[in-house]
């Protein structure tokens, strides 16, 4: 057994960002300031959005993403069943009603674009794919289904942030994508998000919601050539960014490109370690040009194969000193969602299976390729324990 836990993750923070929060707070601006516009900045020119706004999670940037298409009592959204809750809750907070597609059958994870399809009715307003642990969906296909029916179409970037679809970065394309900054992220403002898009109609109006529907924030007001004045043009929300976030945030993007590297190592490591368990499935890779951000790493148990189930493996692991995430359990085997959507048993059978067998090993930049080792050993030394 190892020596010490081996916690599912932990975030990669430096002296460089030490330096930039105590600046922060030497400089008098620690709420939103200047380092919140350099933030903005600089993931504009990272991801190839002409247009972005830093928020103070992701929550709350689907929150505004969703209020953004104006639903009504009836309207549509579809997504997955495989995500975290707030990608659906935020569609309920807004006003629309959620709707469930299937994931694919071929182990990516990611929503199955046909199944998107066939939940299309004329009430359906907007598809929100979400790039499971920082493997692109098939946006052309999105995108063609969108036209098709005259759909908005906002991606739920969370996992995404380096993540590529056909040489193009996730947060450029012709949609809102919606990106989060919690410490397991691939990069961290503590917490915070950032909403990307080309149009921008869009981005005005969430700017403007993200701060009391406010014409002119107060770093603007306050400095040298502004003044204090200011309109309320809009009902609004608390849901800026602070400098104290962005002062992270802009030495964690400049190492972004080193993050997505060393979890790709590791991952790599991991898939050719499991490929030939049978007790496995490790994340089946999609079929188009693609590239993946590994924000997780996340096979499928075989429970069938074992004498216990997910959560029991997941406690012997950490027996081993292991520790583990559960990314996700799907949406509709929630109490308030199974109750509140009515989904049918087997309605989403794919989605089901994974729910029941998936669990998220450790990765992150500060991982060691012996630290893998560790995780491979903890896993096959409890799948022996328990192999039928």
């Amino acid at each position: 057994m190892r020596a010490t836990f081996l916690p599912f993750s932990i975030p990669t923070i430096g002296e460089e960002e030490i330096n930039e929060v105590v600046d922060s707070l030497r400089s008098g601006w620690i709420t939103t300031g200047p380092k919140v516009k350099r933030f903005e900045d600089s993931f504009k020119k990272y991801v190839g959005a002409p247009f972005a706004v830093p928020l103070s999670s992701a929550t709350a940037g689907l929150h505004l993403a969703m209020l953004a298409l104006q639903l009504k009592p009836g309207d549509e959204v579809i997504t997955t069943p495989m995500t975290f809750a707030a990608t659906v809750s935020m569609i309920v907070q807004a006003g629309g009603t959620p709707v469930l597609a299937d994931i694919e059958s071929t182990g990516t994870l990611n929503i199955d674009v046909q199944q998107m399809r066939k939940k299309i009715t004329p009430r359906t307003r907007a598809l929100v794919p979400v790039h499971f642990a920082g493997q692109p969906c098939d946006m052309d296909q999105i995108f063609a289904l969108a036209r098709e029916f005259n759909l908005a179409v906002i991606e739920d970037a969370a996992h995404a942030i380096g993540t590529e679809y056909k040489g193009a970065r996730i947060g450029s394309l012709d949609s809102v994508s919606v990106f989060s900054f919690h410490p397991i992220k691939n990069i961290t403002t503590g917490e915070g998000g950032m909403v990307a898009t080309r149009d921008e109609r869009i981005a005005e109006e969430i700017s403007l919601m993200k701060f009391h529907g406010m014409n002119r924030e107060a770093w603007k007001r306050y400095e040298a050539s502004g003044t204090p004045n200011y309109d309320i043009v809009m009902p609004g929300f608390k849901y800026n960014m602070m400098d104290l976030q962005a002062g992270l945030g802009l030495h964690q993007l400049d190492k972004l490109e080193s993050f997505i590297e060393m979890r790709t190592l590791l991952a790599d490591f991991y898939n050719e370690a499991f490929y030939d368990v049978p007790e496995l499935l490790v994340p089946a890779p999609v079929p188009y040009e693609h590239r993946h951000a590994w924000h997780l790493y996340t096979p499928l148990i075989k429970i069938e194969e074992l004498s216990i189930d997910r959560d029991a493996f997941m406690a012997q692991l950490k027996g081993e000193n292991i520790g583990t995430g559960l990314h996700f359990k799907a949406i509709h085997h929630h109490p308030y969602y199974r109750d509140t959507l009515g989904i049918a048993p087997g309605e989403l059978p794919n989605a089901d299976y994974a729910s029941e067998r998936i669990l998220s090993l450790p990765l992150f930049p500060l991982m060691t390729l012996d630290d893998a080792r560790d995780v491979v050993a903890a896993v096959q030394t409890v799948i022996a324990r328990n192999r039928r």
